[in-house]
């Protein structure tokens, strides 16, 4: 393929994460909707839609990566991606909470096995030189469905109701068949390399070389899950809530707009070029966010905080696909996400009580920044020893 990086295999894996991202997003704002208004149910059972999906994601992440790299990842991402249209037009008879549930946990599975077995390929596919590059536009196609997706989810259930929504989400589900399996892929990135083994090892679920990466990986995640999460209360405790949306729709394009210079730097410089400057953006964007009084500040915090997350991301997860060798692409794909599942889980817990017992400005002042700056200092000391170790 040369050093040609937008490829009609590297897009399709990237409109594959976009639509299964959409899905997810898309749910998270208007399956809660339709569960206090279409079945009556309270905040507490819509809250337990989101749990359920978590798990199925959690619990099947560490598996999906020894899935992936075990069969053909381009037939099992057809097989899952037909499951995710069969659950998105499942939910057409959601008409008791027992069913929606079911179907979340289902569909955590389902996103789990999907978006692993896109990104692994996505990485395969990419050039070497250019993998720093390439990883980061596949990253911006999960941000741009955060930002579009909950307003679409929204427009939908509020104003053409719940039939046609989840008609809408089938159809996204569609259009990841054909995107993921709109051209075959060489053997050397859908079919296993490594020889097979009996039993069950950790590094059968775990990649131990990519551990640096993930632990990097989700102590930013941490810190951003609390934006994630808290946000519309913390912007409408400053009564500028109907900001909010503008809020991601800066962050996302931010990303977008400065991922050419980011990814330029990491291929023809290395990845201290990005991340000690990402830290440094994503260090001060929450000092910014702390601050905030009014809807400047808060446009401004995205700006500076999509700068630092744009290049953080996506590095960390190419440093941890690119160190392992390419027959265990799926497991180090996987374990890099199941620490991102994870510490947004945290996340929602831990700096909720936080945020209750001292307020959301010592929240993304404190415990957000000190998360952000123990990750920069994490990142030095590895640097360190592995350069003293080489």
């Amino acid at each position: 393929m040369g050093e040609k990086l937008w490829t009609r295999e590297f897009i399709g894996m990237g409109l594959t994460n976009f639509f299964y991202f959409m899905s997810q997003y898309i749910m998270i704002a208007a399956l809660p909707v339709y569960i206090m208004d279409d079945l009556g149910l309270g905040q507490w059972e819509a809250g337990m839609a989101m749990t359920c999906f978590q798990i199925g994601t959690v619990v099947s992440r560490p598996i999906a990566g020894r899935v992936i790299d075990a069969v053909n990842k381009q037939r099992l991402l057809l097989i899952v991606s037909v499951l995710l249209f069969l659950l998105m037009t499942g939910f057409l008879l959601a008409y008791r909470l027992e069913i929606a549930l079911s179907l979340r946990l289902i569909h955590g599975i389902v996103f789990a096995l999907g978006t692993t077995a896109s990104a692994a390929m996505a990485a395969l596919v990419l050039p070497s030189r250019r993998k720093g590059e390439g990883i980061g536009y596949f990253a911006v196609c999960g941000n741009m469905a955060m930002v579009v997706g909950p307003l679409v989810g929204l427009i939908l259930i509020e104003h053409f109701g719940a039939s046609v929504l989840f008609l809408f989400l089938s159809l996204m589900a569609a259009c990841a068949i054909v995107s993921g399996n709109g051209k075959r892929l060489p053997a050397r990135v859908v079919c296993s390399s490594g020889g097979k083994h009996r039993g069950f090892h950790f590094s059968d679920f775990f990649e131990k070389k990519a551990l640096p990466a993930v632990i990097l990986g989700g102590l930013v995640f941490f810190a951003y899950g609390g934006v994630l999460t808290f946000i519309p209360m913390y912007t409408r405790s400053l009564g500028i809530g109907s900001y909010t949306s503008l809020f991601f729709l800066v962050f996302a394009l931010v990303i977008v707009v400065s991922r050419p210079f980011v990814g330029y730097l990491f291929d023809h410089h290395g990845s201290d070029y990005t991340v000690y400057p990402g830290f440094l953006f994503f260090s001060a964007g929450f000092l910014l966010f702390s601050q905030v009084e009014g809807p400047f500040l808060l446009l401004l915090s995205a700006a500076v905080l999509g700068i630092g997350f744009g290049a953080l991301a996506p590095a960390f997860q190419t440093i941890a696909v690119s160190s392992a060798p390419s027959s265990r692409a799926g497991v180090a794909t996987s374990t890099y996400f199941w620490s991102l599942d994870i510490s947004v889980g945290f996340a929602a817990v831990f700096l909720g009580l936080f945020a209750e017992a001292f307020g959301y400005s010592f929240m993304y002042g404190g415990i957000c920044l000190a998360s952000s700056l123990a990750g920069a200092v994490y990142y030095f000391v590895w640097r360190r020893g592995k350069q003293i170790r080489n």
